[in-house]
Order: C-alpha cells, then structure tokens, then sequence
C-alpha cells in the first residue's frame, strides 16, 4: 500500500470515528421557555407539501408525471389551518383552494369550489362536528363547506349577505355557526339550516363593538375569542354571545398588540394569539395575563414570516399558518395548567 493510499485510509477511519457520537445522539429539542425555566412549549415539525407528511403519489399522479412533467402542488400563502384523526386543511388563498393532506390514508387534493372553480380568498377555516370543514372566502364573500372525502367546496345558503367573511367558528354544542364579517365590524350567527340567530357588534371601540374583527375560536365551555384587530385587543364572550372580558393593547413590546389575527384556547384554559407583525405567538393566562411569547422573524424552525391562523387540536397540538415562509409550523403545549 502506498504512503497516499494509506494517508487516505487513515482520514476515513477517522471520520468514522468521529461520526460515531453524531449517530447515536439525539437532535436537541427546541423548546420555549429556554433553560433553566422548564419547557411549555416544544416545536413538532414543518410542513410544506405532502411529502413532508410522509404522503407519496399515487399511480395515476406518477403516470401523469411521468407524460407532462413533475409537478408538486405545495403550500403558496397559508392563512388558516385546522386538523382532526390524521387529516390536516389548510387554506391557502396563493394555491386558490384548501389544501387536504390526510395522512391516515395517504392521500392529498387541493379543494376547489364546485366545477373546479377557484377560491380565490380562502382565509378561515373551522371544524363541523360531522367531519367537515367550514371555508371563508373573503373576497366572494361567502361561507364554503367541504365535505369528508368531498372533491369540492359547496356554498352554504345563509339569510345574511356577507360583505367581507374572514374568521369563522363552529359549536358543536348548538350546530351554530360563527362568522365574522370584517368590513361589517360584526359577528353573525346562523343555525345549521342558515337562518341567521343573531348577531354581535357594531363599529366601535365600547364593550363588544369592533374595529375590523378577524379571527375567531369557540371553546367547548362556550367561550367565544375575537380577534378585534384595529381595536389592538381580544375580546370574550359566553355562551350567550355576551361580552365577558377583553385583553389587549397597542404598542410594541411583549404581551403588546401590533396586528392581531389568529387566536385559540388550549384544554387548560390557556389563550394562544398569533401576532403577524410581531411574527410570533403569544401566550396568556384565562385573564389576560401573558404567560410566553414564541417565535421571531426568520425561517428557521421556530420562526416566522407574517404568521396568520392558528389551530389547537384536542392533544394541545399547535398549528400555525407561517404565511410568507410558506408552511405550517406545528408545536406541542408541555406545561400543563398554570
């Protein structure tokens, strides 16, 4: 063997070697708070197109690839999200539809409206007790439903001409439906049929008025959460659409308020509010009181680019529409009640 030949067997026995602890170590957990403060929240995952949900092609989408050319459909400008046994929509007014990924079966579609149809303006999303998903798209100005392993988005009748829908809630208690219309400064309620139930607010800066309200969650308890964006708060509500609490002021420091969008309560009473100029998350106690902010602006794991809607599923698994990073950010609450 000559002197290069073993020169060269040295430097592979010693990458070896020094690759051995790399192999059997576990990457490190990103969790927020940092060290020694012990975690409440961890980072999951990321994903941008099906693939990254562990979702291949099926035989038809090969053979389709293989005569006109590769083509991947993928996340383009994520608004909302929401999640339920393995099957993950996720609407995206960039692809002009809502993306299904159900990694339970393997599949994935891009939901359009009927006739192949674009949505042009899919920004709120919100669960049916049945397996359906409830769709804002603002600029039609009407409330879409897809249907379990339905190929297309149906309007809904409603008794009020919507102007400009954007957050969207469902209670499974009442089989109500909550929508808020931004232009309008008001949240609609309609019943199952869509007859309209009521409605809540007017312009305003009062207890229970709005200055552009966006987002929407109803908790299990009743709790409606209100994103009153332009009014730089949170507002509460009980079960018989009356106001409750409110939380929230502009400025720019943490636990301040700069452009308010998506807003969720995990099961411990815990209130999670996306803030797209801050891009980041923040966390508050069932007062107001802030417990955590997560995230900064970049694309790392962990960070964000104009973050919009969120989502808690029954696990405390947070997701989170990372708009301009095109993805969804997923995280996990372990802090248990506070």
């Amino acid at each position: 063997m000559g002197f290069l030949s073993r020169i060269a067997s040295i430097l592979i026995l010693l990458a070896a070697v020094f690759a051995l602890p790399a192999l059997g170590r576990e990457p490190e957990k990103l969790v927020w708070p940092q060290e020694p403060a012990p975690p409440r929240v961890e980072f999951v995952r990321t994903f941008s197109r099906a693939a990254d949900l562990g979702i291949g092609k099926g035989f038809f989408e090969r053979l389709k690839d293989l005569l006109l050319g590769e083509a991947e459909s993928r996340i383009v400008r994520p608004m909302a999200v929401v999640a339920r046994s393995g099957i993950v929509y996720v609407a995206d007014p960039g692809a002009r539809g809502v993306h299904r990924f159900d990694t339970a079966a393997g599949s994935y579609a891009l939901i359009t409206a009927v006739d192949e149809a674009p949505l042009p303006s899919p920004v709120g999303l919100a669960l049916g007790d049945g397996g359906e998903v409830y769709v804002a798209d603002s600029r039609l100005g009407q409330v879409f439903v897809i249907r379990p392993s339905a190929k297309a988005a149906v309007p809904l009748r409603l008794d009020v001409k919507l102007t400009q829908p954007t957050g969207i809630a469902f209670d499974s208690a009442s089989g109500r439906l909550y929508v808020a219309d931004t232009a309008e400064h008001r949240i609609h309620i309609f019943e199952r049929d869509g007859s309209l139930a009521g409605s809540i607010g007017r312009r305003g800066s009062g207890d229970g008025e709005f200055n552009y309200p966006t987002y929407l969650s109803r908790t299990p308890q009743g709790r409606l959460y209100v994103t009153d964006s332009l009014n730089f708060r949170v507002q509460v509500f009980d079960e018989r659409g009356q106001f409750a609490a409110k939380f929230g002021r502009q400025g720019d420091g943490t636990g301040d308020a700069a452009r308010q969008k998506g807003v969720a309560a995990d099961r411990n009473g815990h209130v999670y509010v996306v803030d797209t100029l801050f891009h980041a998350f923040q966390i508050f106690d069932g007062t107001g009181r802030l417990l955590l902010p997560v995230g900064e602006r970049g694309q790392e794991h962990g960070e964000f680019w104009l973050p919009t809607g969120i989502f808690i599923d029954d696990d405390d698994v947070i997701y989170i529409a990372d708009s301009y990073n095109q993805r969804v950010q997923v995280f996990r609450y372990v802090g248990g009640a506070t």
